[in-house]
């Protein structure tokens, strides 16, 4: 572990940038390994904090306007791509505004989660505040936790880090798999409705 917070100390703008990158795109572990790299040291909380949110918020914030301007026509070409976006439209649909606090964390809806709130007819000052406020609790408790919870990892690293992995892991796939099915169930009745 020390060896990978050599790295992140000797191309600190890079992880940054990349980190901006990351969040941008995705909603993955990376800005929990962020913060508890920062909670080590090798990086500092405060860039980690505002590099995440302004990755996630501007990632978001361009997909919302993707969709505004070109329509559901850009989104249509993998069939992949177009039942996620049928999913994350029910969903939209079913939870209004409160949706775009959900998008941020199962996996594969953060790719596509503005999109259909940029087709609809929510105006864009309202999507930006809600947007900043997910951002902000999105990065919070990804950063956030991993920077306050780095001493249970150090802990774990240090005695049981492969026991500890092997049920993080587990506890991870479960969790993620359990929100997703949610997910899935809560998409199917609102759009065979």
């Amino acid at each position: 572990m020390d060896a990978i917070f050599d790295l992140l100390r000797q191309y600190g703008p890079w992880v940054y940038g990349l980190l901006f990158l990351y969040c941008s795109l995705k909603s993955g572990a990376l800005p929990l390994f962020a913060g508890y790299a920062a909670y080590a040291g090798a990086l500092d909380p405060v860039a980690v904090a505002i590099v995440t949110f302004c990755g996630g918020y501007l990632g978001d914030e361009l997909r919302f306007h993707l969709a505004r301007r070109h329509g559901a026509g850009l989104m249509g070409r993998r069939a992949f791509t177009r039942k996620a976006l049928s999913n994350a439209t029910a969903l939209m649909k079913r939870y209004g505004k409160l949706y775009i606090f959900l998008y941020r964390y199962p996996k594969g809806m953060r790719t596509v989660g503005a999109l259909p709130v940029g087709l609809g007819t929510m105006p864009w000052r309202e999507f930006s505040v809600l947007n900043a406020l997910s951002g902000a609790l999105w990065t919070g408790l990804l950063v956030g936790g991993g920077y306050v919870f780095g001493d249970m990892v150090m802990a774990s690293v240090e005695s049981n880090w492969g026991v500890a992995s092997v049920l993080l892991l587990v506890g991870f796939i479960a969790v993620s798999f359990l929100a997703w099915r949610r997910i899935n169930q809560f998409a199917k009745p609102a759009t065979e409705a």
